[in-house]
Formats: structure tokens, C-alpha cells, sequence
């Protein structure tokens, strides 16, 4: 048996390209939400979209790929998904820096996505309905998700075991799960376990049509509400076992110590209003942890900004903790919510708190939500930080809670 410690993360997300910049958005209160400019769209919405198209994602990969790479790189890259292509860009900042030392363990990699190449679809499906004769088909070859997992490994010649986890919005928060399982049954050494997820025209169009999107940027958790923005971005951790960490010569920081999945069983796209599914992977990850409630330094809430989610996710935190929980606060406002890729970058901030010892900020809260007796903290703050409940709660019930804690 051994701990999944963190011995490498690497992030994008429409507030910065990698784990720093990031970082630096929280106390400047940067957002990345904005009008879509990379993808086309007739709807006036918000999104959380990172300002590169998919040829400048590929020039930056190869522009910062410190690994022995094919002479040939750019020109594949010409033809990913862009979900590939943040997937890639993610996982480089938290392998390669460690790749050469592991040379003898038993690796696996995990990644989640729900878009694929949907992209890359949507292009051919209108060229295709121009004229059929001529449209490329080699458009749709890395459509479904599984494909995005095998390019980037292709990539980075991870000739290892990997699989695809896609869950809705809980989909990474699973596979981090799954590596940290991997990790604690003594299956691997090294698991590198996240997801990604870019915006497509498909995505926005179906969340539209439930009607769950907001005009303006989002406001997560205030009694005035009215929908999420969608988002795109990647995010990985490294989870190392003991063995692994020795190898490595890293000291431990930061694991991942409890873990849940449950599912309410309440509606295809809804939370249940009590919040059952919710409470139950909460209370199961701080469990399996080995913690109680109280323990808890710091909330990072799925806190989409949808009627039903904040409503049934801040009834399960008051059933769990009381009138009186922990620190939380939601950072979609920021992102915008990624989908897949949302409990991986979620987890990586929960890392950076447990290592800067602090709680992050929560924004545009105006009017606290009349139902609940407690509202998210609005300023980032500086405190003792242990452990981190990290929520994501996804389409069909699919509930999802990490907790990562200071080693």
C-alpha cells in the first residue's frame, strides 16, 4: 500500500498557459472570461476561452517541448483535435520535467475528456454538407475521446498502459481517483492522471438549449444567478508512489488522501435538490482520507452558477458541515467551467493552496444565496491549509470529491 503523492502538475486554462500564470491570476482577480474569438459562434455568449488557435497551440507545444521530440512534431500537430493539443501542452509542464528519472517504473496514464475532436468534426461536417464528394475524412479520425488519449502518449512516447475516463464534468476528478487507486493497490509507480477539453460548437449549443448558460460573466453561488460559461483547458497531476518519490528525489508535499464517487440517481442533467449524490462523495472521500469534516481547511466548490447546482451542492455542504463549513469558494468565475478537464484544474489549485497556504478568492458574489447560512469567501487569503475537498459533480448524477492534503 502507498500514498499518491503530487510530484508533478501542469495546467492551461483561459486565465494562463501554464501553472504560474495561473497562480498569478487569483490575487490580480484576472478572469479569462470573454467573448469567443477563436471559436465560431451566432451566440452572444461568454466563454472561458484560452486566445490561441489551434496552429499557435501546436507552435507553443513544440516551442516549450524540452523532450526528445519528432523532427516532424509540428506537422502532426497540424492535423490534432484542439482538445489534444491543451491535453498535450498539460501533461509536458507536469512529465517531462520528471521523464528522465524514471527510467525501471511501472507507469500509467489516465485522461479524460467528453469533446474529443469535435472541432475538427464540426469542419468537416460543413464542408461535407457543401459538398459531400470532397469533404476529408481524415477530419473525423481522432472524433472520439479515446483518441486524444492516444495521440498525446504517442506524442511523448508513453509506451505504457493508459485508458480514457469520460463522466461529464466529474470525468478527470475520476481519473485522478483512478490513478490514486492504481497507486494505493501497488499497480504502478507513476500515474499521470487529468483531462482536457476544448469548446466546441456542439457544447455550446446543447448547454444553450437547457437553457443553463448565462449572458454576462458568471456569477457562482449569488442569489441572483443565472447560469454557467462554458470554458476550455487541461490539466495533469503526476501521482508517485513512495518507491517512485525515492527515485525521483522528491520530498513529499502534497497527496491525494480521499477519494469518492457516488451518484444520486436523480435526473439525466440535474442534481437531486437535497443534494444526496453530492453529501455522499463528500462524506466518502473525507473518509477514506481518514479525516472528519472538521478537518477540512478548504472547500473548492463545483460552484457552476446554474440554479439547481449551487442550490444542491450548498444544501449537502450545510447537511455535512453545519451552518459553519470551511473555507470555500468556486473558481469557474475565473476558468469558466472545462467539462471534463474542471476536477483536474480544480485539483491542481487545490495543490497550490496546500502549498501556499491559502484559500482562493470567489468572485462577483453580490448577494449571498438567502438559502444557505454560510456564502463563499470573496478574498484571497492567507491561512493554515491541510487538506482541500475539491467537488465535481457531473451530468447523470455522477458525483465526484477529492481530498488532497499536506504530506
Amino acid at each position: 500500500m502507498s500514498k499518491a503523492y503530487i510530484a508533478g502538475s501542469g495546467i492551461i486554462t483561459a486565465t494562463g498557459n501554464n501553472l504560474q500564470e495561473n497562480l498569478d491570476a487569483f490575487p490580480a482577480g484576472k478572469d479569462g472570461i470573454s467573448q469567443p474569438e477563436i471559436l465560431q459562434t451566432n451566440h452572444n455568449l461568454p466563454v472561458g476561452e484560452i486566445k490561441m488557435t489551434n496552429e499557435m497551440l501546436a507552435q507553443y507545444a513544440v516551442g516549450h517541448f524540452s523532450h526528445a521530440a519528432s523532427p516532424h512534431l509540428l506537422e502532426q500537430l497540424s492535423t490534432w483535435p484542439r482538445t489534444a493539443l491543451l491535453s498535450l501542452i498539460a501533461v509536458q509542464e507536469a512529465w517531462v520535467p520528471l521523464a528522465a528519472k524514471t527510467t525501471g517504473l511501472r507507469i500509467a496514464f489516465i485522461s479524460a475528456n467528453t469533446v474529443g475532436g469535435m472541432d475538427l468534426t464540426e469542419h468537416f461536417y460543413a464542408g461535407y454538407k457543401a459538398d459531400a464528394d470532397s469533404a476529408d475524412l481524415e477530419a473525423v479520425r481522432h472524433h472520439e475521446c479515446g483518441a486524444i488519449t492516444e495521440l498525446v502518449a504517442d506524442a511523448l512516447g508513453l509506451h505504457c498502459w493508459s485508458t480514457t475516463i469520460s463522466t461529464a464534468c466529474s470525468s478527470s476528478a475520476n481519473s485522478i481517483m483512478m490513478g490514486a487507486k492504481l497507486i494505493d493497490q501497488d499497480r504502478y509507480d507513476l500515474v499521470i492522471a487529468g483531462g482536457a477539453d476544448s469548446l466546441s460548437k456542439f457544447t455550446l449549443n446543447g448547454f444553450n438549449s437547457l437553457m443553463i448558460l448565462d449572458k454576462e460573466p458568471c456569477r457562482p453561488f449569488d442569489e441572483h444567478r443565472r447560469g454557467l460559461n462554458l470554458g476550455e483547458g487541461a490539466a495533469y497531476l503526476v501521482l508517485a508512489s513512495d518507491k517512485a518519490m525515492a527515485q525521483l528525489e522528491q520530498k513529499p508535499g502534497v497527496v491525494v488522501s480521499g477519494y469518492a464517487n457516488a451518484n444520486d440517481a436523480h435526473h439525466q442533467t440535474a442534481s437531486s435538490p437535497e443534494g444526496k449524490g453530492n453529501r455522499l462523495a463528500m462524506s466518502e472521500a473525507i473518509r477514506v482520507a481518514g479525516l472528519q469534516p472538521a478537518d477540512i481547511s478548504y472547500i473548492n466548490l463545483h460552484g457552476t452558477g446554474t440554479d439547481n447546482n449551487d442550490a444542491s451542492e450548498g444544501a449537502a455542504i450545510t447537511a455535512l458541515f453545519g451552518d459553519n463549513p470551511p473555507p470555500a469558494s468556486s473558481t469557474k468565475a475565473f476558468t469558466g467551467h472545462t467539462l471534463g478537464a474542471a476536477g483536474a484544474v480544480e485539483a491542481v489549485y487545490a495543490q497550490l493552496c496546500i502549498e501556499g497556504q491559502f484559500v482562493l478568492p470567489h468572485l462577483r458574489l453580490q448577494t449571498p444565496m438567502s438559502s444557505l447560512p454560510w456564502q463563499p469567501v470573496v478574498k484571497m487569503a492567507t491561512q493554515a491549509v491541510n487538506h482541500v475537498l475539491s467537488n465535481s459533480f457531473g451530468f447523470g448524477g455522477n458525483c465526484s470529491a477529492l481530498v488532497l492534503s499536506k504530506a
